[in-house]
């Protein structure tokens, strides 16, 4: 059409179709558009790599003047992403300390006392790191029995600043926890309902039953297409209309959060096989991405604002998703404005930065503006003393502004994101820190 990186509305005459199914239709008129309308004008993000080029199905009208299948080129990235990613580093926070001296809690900023920067002006760099991970282990002593993780308070110095760790609980089809509780319908099964306000309500009920657990975080809804029938997730996913995916998914957000509790969307983005899911590279061109495998969570966060959203395992044209600023920093909190809390997928693949030598693993994660590493370690010893990787504070460099390290308005830019997550969690006001018993980790 001429307008690269753009939502187009094509010249030409558009028919309607009404009908039982594409075999069985009845045209409803057309609508004539004259010249080619930008509805939407976007920047080059998630290009295909210029040394992985492939080719895509495209329609073409053949000899006979029936349509018939040719292939063509798919664009691919013409953007300098260091220089865009050096080009908008985030500011340290710059405010003024309490007249006074004091230490501010976050009970201080829940109750309009402080203000949420000069609160995290006053967390030391040890501190912001260690709300940038999780608990070190599944089924957290901070939290209910069996459950998947917890974050926030995880350390006792964020403790006793007023921050309370927040419970993570798998999922999809029901709370998993070291007690009863009950199974809904696959999420297949949920979509196939065409109904959003009953599923709302079911919802609803379920996030009623998060607190009754002891749940501040379900992992759920899944979320990704139907890629392929075969796909050993597709029980949790919606389908392949990411229409039908989107709307779904943000009525059941809807309910959840009703309760004051939080959803966390999963897979974002393209995990399209669960075989294999930690080493898949899913190569998609631009419009693809943005027309089928983004347009369902970017509904899901326009209309529900979900309080958190997991990353996948998966490297989306090259790039891990838990370490793909486009993804996460250009298009999901760029171009949606989603201003909520970004987790990983339980222990992600660690890698170099591919941009900047001097960063590497959580540095490299933090960097994309994914706020939070679950579980938390690297990998999982069974015991609670592993503590987490020291990429961050060892690519640390306040005052650099070339990006070729990690800077403290990163870090703070990730803290940030968290907090307001646990503010509106509506566990800060009346919370008391207290030190958890250790227990033995439920197998899962």
């Amino acid at each position: 059409t001429g307008h690269r990186n753009a939502w187009v509305l094509e010249a030409g005459a558009h028919e309607v179709l009404v009908g039982s199914s594409v075999r069985e239709t009845t045209s409803a008129g057309t609508v004539d558009v004259d010249d080619a309308v930008v509805l939407e004008q976007l920047e080059e993000a998630l290009a295909p790599d210029p040394a992985h080029p492939f080719q895509r199905m495209t329609l073409t009208t053949g000899a006979d003047g029936c349509p018939a299948l040719a292939w063509e080129d798919v664009p691919t990235s013409t953007v300098d992403l260091r220089e865009r990613i050096v080009s908008r580093l985030p500011r340290a926070i710059e405010t003024d300390a309490p007249a006074d001296g004091s230490t501010l809690t976050l009970q201080d900023v829940a109750a309009d006392r402080a203000e949420l920067d000069a609160f995290i002006a006053q967390l030391s760099p040890a501190e912001l790191a260690d709300l940038t991970f999780g608990d070190v282990i599944m089924d957290s002593p901070l939290g209910v029995p069996g459950n998947a993780g917890a974050f926030g308070g995880v350390t006792k110095a964020l403790r006793d600043r007023g921050i309370p760790a927040v419970t993570t609980t798998d999922g999809p089809s029901g709370i998993r926890v070291s007690a009863y509780a009950s199974l809904l319908p696959c999420g297949t099964a949920l979509a196939s309902t065409w109904d959003p306000a009953l599923l709302t309500e079911l919802a609803r009920h379920h996030g009623a039953e998060m607190i009754r657990k002891g749940s501040d975080v379900l992992l759920a809804p899944g979320m990704n297409i139907h890629r392929d029938p075969l796909c050993g997730r597709n029980f949790e996913y919606y389908s392949e209309d990411p229409l039908v995916a989107g709307l779904t998914a943000a009525a059941v957000v809807t309910g959840i959060q009703a309760n004051g509790v939080s959803a966390c969307p999963k897979h974002l983005v393209a995990n399209n096989q669960e075989t294999n899911r930690i080493h898949n590279d899913s190569r998609i061109s631009q419009r693809a991405l943005r027309e089928i495998y983004l347009r369902g969570f970017r509904l899901c966060v326009e209309l529900a604002a979900p309080l958190n959203i997991m990353t996948s395992y998966n490297k989306v044209n090259g790039q891990w998703s838990h370490y793909n600023y486009d993804l996460v920093t250009t298009i999901l909190r760029g171009e949606w404005g989603y201003q909520g809390n970004v987790i990983t997928d339980w222990w992600m693949r660690y890698a170099p930065d591919p941009l900047f030598p001097a960063l590497a693993d959580s540095a490299t994660r933090v960097r994309a503006g994914v706020d939070v590493l679950m579980p938390g370690a690297p990998s999982w010893s069974g015991t609670h003393a592993e503590g987490h990787d020291s990429s961050e504070l060892e690519a640390l460099d306040a005052d650099d502004a070339s990006g070729e390290h990690l800077t403290l308005g990163e870090l703070q830019r990730s803290v940030r994101n968290v907090l307001r997550m646990l503010l509106a969690s509506g566990k800060v006001e009346d919370y008391v820190p207290t030190e958890p018993e250790w227990r033995e980790p439920v197998v899962h």
